[in-house]
């Protein structure tokens, strides 16, 4: 996900995202802890889309308070 795909997303619209990525982190972090986790590289990927989220989410709510 780039920072551009987020860039017509709507502040609810982010959070639901942001929701969703944190929901498959967690589920691939049980993965990791029970020795199931095929694709490792994903636990970083789904770091940084979190992070683009939420600093998408920090610009919006910046820019509707002055």
């Amino acid at each position: 996900m780039k920072m551009i795909d987020l860039k017509d997303l709507t502040l609810p619209e982010l959070t639901a995202k942001s929701r969703d990525l944190r929901q498959e982190l967690f589920n691939l972090l049980l993965q990791k802890a029970s020795s199931q986790l095929e694709k490792p590289a994903r636990l970083r990927v789904l770091r940084r889309d979190i992070a683009r989220v939420e600093t998408r989410v920090s610009q919006l709510r910046m820019k509707t308070n002055g």
